[in-house]
């Protein structure tokens, strides 16, 4: 991390976390970011659900909300990004205060509840996308919507267009009774909705599942059951969790779902569980703060990863620090890429 973005970090841990979140998209929409675009080498190029990436360290949903900073965000290194939730009609979200640093524990919570401009503002921005990077859109439902499970599909229908890839997210916390929507039944039919539009795009997407870390085995299995049938072309493992075991901040007991550190080994146990439960792609997402981590998650089953709660702590310079120590892990021991890494490692987590 350069001196210069040593010095801004500091300055944005010292004001509000939602208002330093604003100054950060600001700052990068100014043209403050890097421009050196995505590292790669043939070690870490991959296809994971026919999307070729130029490497597997992906920008997980939830930083630009609203898809303001596409551009930007295309030259900071990312091998893919997500932007979003969005829903289809606009909606504040929660009150403030909402976004919670945990300092000594490395971690955030967060109960935003889907705050976002809605899909036309959504689909307007996503329409002047950059062409040369690989992006995709969580999709979220309305908090007062008479039929949530619809509300996915309508957001794809509106934006599909304009994506590489979708993620169907019925695991935040912070919508009352979103996480029903992973039970066996109802996710079936939310997903066959999702898909069925997805079919009647002039270009269908890959469309993804984003999970809870807090299912139970028996959850888990349902789950990969209904991904395992419903056509679906990946999982993302996982969503923030409801757990505040070992927690030091005095923020540990505020409402919402936890990201960061504390996050990493219960995710990645969900995620090498999984693996043994489904051939589907799993993108690996919690607590991964260093090259080390992300190739733990890899070997864990994971065929690509992403950040968010990190880049908090580590400044966006982290992105490029993975990906290049991620490409000498896998030299390290003789992989000749991402494909022949993942699962090699997942009797350490089940």
């Amino acid at each position: 991390m350069s001196l210069i973005e040593q010095l801004g970090m500091k300055a944005l841990r010292s004001v509000d976390p939602e208002a330093a979140h604003g100054i950060a998209l600001k700052s990068l929409s100014m043209g403050l970011g890097p421009k050196s675009g995505p590292y790669s080498t043939p070690r870490l190029k991959t296809t994971v659900a026919g999307l070729a990436l130029p490497n597997p360290v992906g920008l997980a949903a939830g930083f630009d909300k609203n898809a303001t900073v596409l551009h930007p965000l295309a030259r900071c290194g990312f091998g893919f990004v997500e932007v979003g939730a969005i829903t289809p009609r606009p909606q504040p979200g929660n009150p403030k205060p909402r976004l919670f640093r945990l300092t000594e524990d490395e971690a955030a919570i967060n109960r935003f509840g889907f705050n976002n401009e809605g899909m036309e503002a959504a689909a307007d921005r996503l329409s002047k996308r950059p062409q040369n990077a690989i992006i995709g859109l969580n999709l979220g439902a309305n908090k007062d919507s008479e039929d949530r499970a619809s509300d996915f599909a309508k957001v794809l229908d509106r934006c599909g267009a304009h994506l590489d890839f979708a993620t169907v997210n019925v695991s935040s916390p912070n919508t009352e009774k979103l996480r029903d929507l992973q039970g066996k039944a109802a996710l079936s039919a939310l997903l066959n909705g999702v898909l069925e539009t997805n079919a009647g795009l002039a270009r269908p997407l890959p469309v993804f599942l984003k999970i809870a870390p807090d299912l139970s085995p028996d959850e888990l299995a349902d789950v990969a059951d209904v991904a395992n049938t419903s056509g679906i072309a990946g999982i993302i493992a996982t969503n923030t969790t409801l757990s505040r075991d070992g927690l030091a901040s005095v923020h540990r007991d505020e409402k919402g779902g936890l990201s960061g550190q504390p996050l990493f080994e219960k995710s990645t146990r969900i995620l090498a569980a999984l693996s043994g439960m489904t051939t589907l792609p799993i993108i690996g997402v919690g607590g991964i703060g260093s090259a080390e981590q992300a190739y733990q998650k890899i070997r864990a089953g994971a065929s690509a990863v992403q950040l968010y709660t990190a880049l908090v702590y580590g400044g966006i310079s982290l992105v490029d620090e993975i990906t290049k120590g991620l490409d000498q892990l896998l030299a390290r021991d003789g992989f000749a890429n991402i494909a022949d890494a993942i699962g090699t490692g997942r009797s350490d987590w089940t």
